[in-house]
């Protein structure tokens, strides 16, 4: 499976945002983006004028980055929500969201992204009582997720639930960490996710 290898801390400040790739080391005064808060290269410093056509690959840029999905899958996404009825932008936001990796970072059992990819791999986690090990598994309203019970113990979640019990966990989702489990109520708005890009530009490009 292909997947992004070289430092992630380069993504943040090629897109001049914080995307928050690199869990507790984000909010540290060790993020590379507070240090150097321009784009990565000998030439990352140079001020440059975005076409419209550049705007809208950053804002596609930044999203994918944000969740973790590739070129392909990504457009597979769009291209399925545009066969929706709705609104394109609200549906591929809420895709990316229901991704049991994006659930299981937002339930604070994972302290990022990749990590919660990994974690879902490895097979930590159920879904309605059933183990899932895909990443991109769709998780649906009202579906309880769970840390495995032969997982509870592990040095690695007692560091992560402690961690994760002051984050803020997002309305849309319950989570009850004495019972190492959550609910996801259901796929949020774009509103209540509060994404830093425009997803508008995200759908023209596509739709090129």
């Amino acid at each position: 499976m292909a997947r992004y290898t070289e430092a992630v801390c380069k993504l943040c400040r090629r897109e001049g945002k914080k995307l928050f790739l690199k869990g507790d080391k984000c909010y540290s005064e060790k993020c590379p983006f507070v240090r150097r808060a321009y784009a990565p290269g000998m030439h990352g410093q140079r001020r440059t004028k975005l076409t419209r056509y550049g705007t809208q690959l950053r804002e596609k840029q930044t999203m994918k980055r944000i969740y973790g999905v590739l070129e392909k899958q990504f457009r597979i996404y769009f291209e399925r929500a545009s066969k929706q009825r709705g609104v394109t932008a609200e549906i591929l936001v809420k895709m990316v969201e229901s991704r049991l990796d994006n659930v299981v970072y937002r339930m604070g059992f994972a302290l990022s992204r990749s990590q919660a990819r990994q974690l879902v791999r490895h097979g930590h986690f159920n879904v309605n009582g059933k183990k899932v090990s895909i990443p991109s598994y769709q998780v649906k309203s009202n579906d309880i997720i769970e840390i495995r019970e032969n997982k509870r113990n592990s040095p690695i979640f007692k560091e992560i639930l402690e961690i994760g019990k002051e984050r803020q966990i997002p309305s849309w989702i319950e989570v009850d960490f004495d019972k190492f489990s959550g609910k996801f109520d259901h796929a949020p708005a774009s509103e209540e996710v509060n994404l830093p890009i425009n997803i508008r530009h995200v759908v023209e490009l596509y739709s090129k």
